[in-house]
């Protein structure tokens, strides 16, 4: 399940009846005909692409229709794809491969590589600090982020304008998980630490928030289970920086997804394998509340569920660009929560989406009733997705077709640019980035 608020910059229905000031359908990058004929068995997909121009002189796919956009190719599967949600990294994106963390930087027409960090081990997730900076927001640009990998290791990546890549390893070890990570995210919030604290979640059924730069120096003995082989700074300097801290708190089932809320650092969303959307306070007293609260731990939960979906396989969840939205998506089902109208935690609005079942869902940055859906690359044919609008939300959503029929979205996410909204989706080794809509 994936879950997320509405309306951060962390992350819209139609047919002919997109409802977006650039006109309606506007950006479906393929033609009625095509997406006819990818119902009923898509000849000749295997010779179309979206329209598109790669970066780097690499030859460019051919146009489907006329919208122009950028693709790069990456020299390995790409298996994470996240954007950064600030506006002053709103042209950024990272990419996770098997060995590898590439950053992104986006314009117009050119995909440029600003980063690279060798993890040493397959990216399951990404987060990106609240401190970057992009280079078109400022000469002293900023890369910052945090990466978990398949051997259940976390790394702070960093890279400025005039220092190499940094991977700082944490979380190994007995401190850390002990399953796959699925998820990470900052814990929000517009205070001055927003980039103290990030929050991880995991099969081993636990939330894991980690204070990146602890006051108490429990220096670490244990080796990282992913060593990092990219520049480093000198060991007089590697050693100065703590290991960071963790505080847990335990669930009942697996956890696939987590969020967090865009104005506060102490809320975030998480969703279980079980179908069960959570907010939490992990920073609650729990010797204020005299009760006995679950999870353990103490952190006070809202939990919200559409009970229809707890017989369905878990997908994503989201908090919106509204503060008050939450969306989730869950089988071959999508929700969306009003905080300010709980209901008794059922959900507000519900649809119906993919029928082989949706792997992600995600609300765009700047307009703030647009989310996507793509569906399980598993069961799929095609790399598409569809784009709906929450203020239409029983309308028909606008599809996109990004591929031929053998191709599969791995993931995807909206760029935070202003204007008319971008979509960047991780197909194969390439990364596609296009516009939903015209001028």
């Amino acid at each position: 399940m994936t879950v997320t608020f509405a309306g951060s910059k962390t992350e819209g229905m139609t047919g002919s009846i997109l409802s977006v000031p650039w006109g309606s359908g506007a950006g479906s990058a393929v033609s009625e005909e095509d997406e006819r004929g990818e119902g009923e068995g898509g000849e000749g997909d295997e010779e179309k692409g979206i329209g598109s121009r790669t970066s780097h002189g690499r030859r460019a796919s051919p146009a489907r229709a006329s919208l122009m956009d950028v693709r790069y190719d990456h020299p390995s599967l790409l298996h994470v794809l996240r954007a950064a949600p600030y506006d002053a990294a709103h042209d950024l994106i990272a990419v996770g491969g098997d060995h590898e963390v590439e950053v992104l930087h986006i314009s117009d027409a050119v995909v440029t590589p600003l980063a690279c960090f060798n993890v040493g081990s397959r990216i399951t997730a990404l987060a990106w600090s609240p401190r970057a900076v992009s280079p078109s927001s400022s000469d002293h640009w900023l890369v910052e982020l945090v990466a978990a990998s398949a051997d259940f290791g976390l790394h702070l990546l960093t890279k400025t304008t005039d220092q190499p890549e940094v991977i700082f390893p944490f979380g190994g070890g007995l401190s850390g998980h002990h399953g796959p990570v699925n998820d990470v995210s900052f814990c929000g919030g517009r205070a001055p630490d927003n980039s103290r604290y990030v929050a991880t979640v995991s099969d081993d059924k636990m939330l894991m928030v980690w204070d990146l730069q602890p006051t108490l120096d429990i220096p670490s003995t244990l080796p990282s289970p992913s060593p990092a082989p990219t520049p480093r700074p000198p060991a007089s300097n590697t050693n100065i920086r703590p290991q960071p801290t963790a505080y847990a708190v335990p669930f009942l089932h697996p956890l696939v997804s987590l969020a967090s809320h865009p104005s506060t650092s102490n809320e975030l969303v998480v969703a279980d394998s079980r179908g069960s959307v959570f907010l939490i306070d992990w920073r609650s007293d729990p010797s204020r509340s005299g009760v006995d609260l679950w999870p353990r731990g103490g952190a006070s939960v809202i939990e919200l569920v559409d009970p229809r979906a707890l017989a369905e396989p878990a997908s994503t969840a989201r908090p919106g660009p509204i503060v008050n939205s939450i969306g989730a998506s869950y089988g071959s089902r999508f929700a969306i929560w009003d905080l300010s109208k709980l209901h008794g935690g059922k959900p507000a609005s519900i649809g119906l989406s993919y029928a082989q079942g949706v792997q992600r869902f995600r609300w765009c940055p700047t307009h703030t009733t647009y989310f996507a859906l793509t569906p399980s690359p598993l069961a799929s044919k095609g790399a598409h997705l569809h784009v709906h609008n929450a203020a239409y939300i029983h309308a028909q959503p606008t599809p996109f077709t990004l591929g031929p029929r053998s191709s599969r979205i791995q993931d995807f996410d909206w760029l935070a640019t202003p204007g008319i909204p971008r979509i960047a989706a991780a197909i194969g080794r390439s990364v596609v980035v296009f516009f939903i809509g015209v001028d």
